[in-house]
């Protein structure tokens, strides 16, 4: 019992110097936490700009489309777009708001595998006309809507070690790779690279490793069959700090610049990497409220004003926020339970925290990405709302 306190307090340390480092120098935040609406998420703009600059600062060479699924709020894709990103998206919906910023259909890119035809159709149009494929039957859909689309195929990389696995249900291997380019110039489109993912919220610089070095050699089998590819995008991946901590992006571009140099004779003529959660994610805080609590046999439940479907989905896959709440009290154990009457509203357990009461706030770090682009309205609540500051 000793050793799970001694736990729980290094957890809350945690939690309390990510929030005390989050607030410290944005000001205009901290003066909101306690009077905001609950439950809202404050995004930090500047910040999204400021890890924008850090990603190009350090990995100069490479062209960066941002993730709209991460975080689609018009205001952070406006000052991504004034600082000169470029756009990855996968739906009508959001190629629509991308371009309705005045965003040059050269900047964007669409890498999801597997794509409606309205879509093709729509993005084709518009003068979007680089799409990534896996598949022999998305290369005749894409043939079959446009005129000399280039397409980039999609390779399997390890993703051990990331916390969104993303291999099994997108990619193939090298062989089934480059019979899928060729079988692309031969329906009239242009093949003119190779992506791959190495998982979200990656910390196995592995991954990175097998990826680059198998998309060389998929490079050069391409090269012998007369296909010279123009393109290396290598997805997302940079993760941000949740619970503990993670690989630098300066660790991270410092081995990829190094992995490039040894695989490749000359760099491609394009890089491309799609950063999301690694913009946004760290530089939103969700302040909520405590609406219930309980003890039920040995455990101690705390009920929030948010949950699983209102914009914290990411918990069902294992992503775990940094929780804190203010006070001098002893630290006790909790369970964080949403707000609907859904049992699978659990949001975290073994969350260390002074006792709050009924009303108080408690904050989840890190929140920026995929949490109001995830939710819902289910069993009525209303979604989490979102104010950029």
């Amino acid at each position: 019992m000793e050793s799970l306190l001694k736990a729980g307090e290094l957890q809350y340390r945690y939690s309390k110097k990510l929030f005390e480092e989050f607030i410290g120098t944005r000001k205009h935040i901290k003066e909101i936490l306690y009077s905001v609406e609950t439950p809202t998420l404050l995004m930090d703009l500047e910040g999204v700009k400021s890890k924008y600059v850090q990603i190009k600062y350090h990995l100069p060479e490479v062209s960066i489309y941002y993730a709209v699924k991460a975080n689609d709020h018009r205001d952070i894709l406006r000052v991504l777009h004034s600082v000169g990103s470029g756009f990855e998206v996968a739906s009508c919906k959001e190629l629509q708001e991308v371009l309705s910023l005045g965003v040059s259909p050269e900047r964007i890119i669409s890498s999801n595998p597997v794509k409606p035809e309205e879509f093709i159709d729509y993005a084709y149009n518009a003068g979007v006309n680089r799409f990534a494929v896996d598949s022999f039957t998305e290369v005749d859909k894409i043939a079959r809507i446009t005129q000399r689309a280039g397409v980039y195929v999609r390779l399997t990389v390890p993703n051990e070690g990331s916390e969104w696995p993303l291999s099994r249900k997108f990619g193939v291997n090298e062989e089934t790779a480059l019979k899928i380019l060729e079988y692309a110039r031969d329906k009239g489109l242009i093949p003119i690279g190779v992506t791959f993912h190495v998982g979200s919220q990656c910390n196995n610089l592995r991954n990175w490793f097998i990826a680059v070095k198998s998309s060389s050699n998929l490079w050069n089998k391409a090269l012998s069959k007369g296909i010279k590819l123009l393109v290396l995008n290598m997805g997302g991946g940079i993760p941000v700090r949740y619970t503990g901590e993670v690989l630098r992006i300066e660790d991270i571009a410092y081995y990829v610049r190094g992995l490039l140099r040894k695989y490749f004779t000359s760099l491609p003529y394009e890089l491309q990497i799609e950063p999301g959660r690694s913009l946004v994610g760290d530089q939103g805080i969700l302040v909520t409220r405590v609406i219930g609590k309980a003890q039920r046999g040995r455990e101690n439940w705390l009920y929030l004003d948010t949950g699983v479907f209102n914009g914290l989905a990411e918990v069902l896959g294992g992503i775990r926020y940094p929780v804190f709440a203010e006070g001098k009290g002893e630290l006790k154990e909790w369970i964080l339970a949403g707000v609907s009457c859904d049992s699978l509203d659990v949001i975290a357990k073994s969350v260390y925290l002074p006792e709050p009461e009924v009303g108080d706030r408690i904050f989840l770090l890190s929140a920026g990405a995929y949490t109001s682009v995830y939710a819902s309205e289910f069993n009525g609540f209303p979604k989490l709302k979102v104010k950029c500051l």
